[in-house]
């Protein structure tokens, strides 16, 4: 069992950053693939990053490729999303998820758990 918890949502204007967290509970934290997805109202949920158990693969939307990272430290079982040059298009509830899989999955239905989301709302 795996409890995630984000935070680090908020208001930003556009070209601004902010740093998602995401802190997972238990001890088998270094054995999720893990991956950060968002949810616009009246849009789908969508894989915008995702990384490997160690860290050695990751994996980005073409939406936001070249503007977020992923990034893990998995002694802190912890995973980031760090975005730059946020744009109004990018406001929408962000979702942390374990997947125990060796390989980075970009199906949500893979994904075993989720966090409760956290708001990003980026004006322009």
């Amino acid at each position: 069992q795996v409890q995630l918890v984000e935070s680090g949502g908020g208001l930003v204007q556009a070209g601004g950053s902010l740093r998602l967290s995401c802190a997972a509970s238990g001890r088998t934290f270094s054995l999720y693939a893990m991956g950060w997805f968002r949810q616009a109202p009246g849009k789908e949920r969508e894989l915008i990053a995702a990384i490997s158990w160690s860290g050695g693969y990751t994996y980005y939307s073409d939406s936001v490729k070249g503007r977020f990272t992923i990034s893990r430290d998995n002694a802190k079982n912890t995973v980031y999303l760090q975005m730059n040059s946020l744009k109004p298009e990018d406001t929408a509830v962000y979702y942390c998820a374990a997947d125990r899989a060796i390989a980075v999955s970009t199906t949500a239905r893979n994904y075993d758990y989720w966090g409760q989301g956290t708001q990003v709302t980026v004006s322009s």
